[in-house]
């Protein structure tokens, strides 16, 4: 398969990139390598498909997923923490059992039978309001939380339903949220300006975190979210990644 063509702009990026020293800390991690090496390909493919960064899309998922170890994105496949809107359905209230020597949340009913009665915590937890990703038969009830631990396949679709919600009902011209509205603008502007490839740039990437978060109304009002994010960005070196895989057509392990 023909390489895609890469603009000036591009080339430069790529050029800069190879001459400084990559010190990705992040990648050394399993759960790190997990979990793109199932997501990155695809969901740059969404990102690229609705223009909007992909770098900044994985690093806010790595982030609002807990590096997928969050019990609301294991049961609903919901990685970005997006509300329900309208008629979607909702994750309700639970009662969960906890791990008490390890703090963690028991999702795999195997696990569960194979834990003492005594190292187990049984908490309430309140309904999430976040939209539940699961087949429509169990969406939005307590049935099958372990749905998605025993169907992988299942959750990448999950996902990618997710992130495909986000880049086009979210991040658009008419969602009630300014920051959302300023964001499409802002790529809109730049890609007219500078073409399609400059959503692997890292400076837009970052604009795009800091004009979604870290101020009221937004994705996460923290001022501390959007550090957190670029933080994961820096240290996955995933704006490369997303634009080798795409742009360079490089498999995950040469990428990586």
């Amino acid at each position: 398969m023909p390489k895609k063509h890469l603009t000036h702009t591009t080339k430069k990026t790529i050029k800069k990139d190879k001459a400084a020293t990559k010190t990705y800390r992040y990648r050394k991690y399993n759960h790190v390598t997990k979990l793109y090496k199932r997501v990155a390909l695809p969901i740059t493919k969404i990102c690229i498909k609705y223009k909007v960064p992909p770098g900044a899309v994985l690093s806010i998922i790595a982030l609002e997923s807990g590096w997928e170890k969050g019990y609301i994105g294991q049961i609903t496949g919901n990685y970005l923490s997006l509300n329900a809107v309208g008629n979607d359905p909702e994750l309700p209230a639970l009662r969960m059992p906890k791990n008490r020597a390890t703090n963690a949340i028991i999702l795999d009913k195997k696990k569960l039978m194979k834990t003492s009665k005594s190292n187990i915590i049984w908490e309430d937890r309140p309904p999430s309001l976040k939209k539940d990703y699961r087949p429509d038969s169990i969406a939005g009830t307590t049935r099958h939380l372990d749905f998605f631990i025993n169907h992988p396949d299942e959750m990448t679709k999950a996902n990618l339903k997710n992130v495909k919600d986000f880049v086009s009902r979210f991040i658009s011209y008419t969602s009630k949220i300014k920051a959302y509205r300023e964001a499409r603008s802002l790529l809109d502007q730049q890609i007219g300006k500078k073409g399609i490839d400059i959503l692997f740039d890292p400076q837009l990437n970052k604009k795009f975190i800091y004009t979604i978060g870290g101020k009221p109304n937004s994705y996460n009002f923290r001022e501390t979210w959007p550090k957190k994010v670029m933080s994961i960005s820096k240290n996955t070196g995933i704006n490369n990644l997303c634009r080798e895989l795409y742009l360079e057509e490089k498999t995950f392990k040469e990428a990586w």
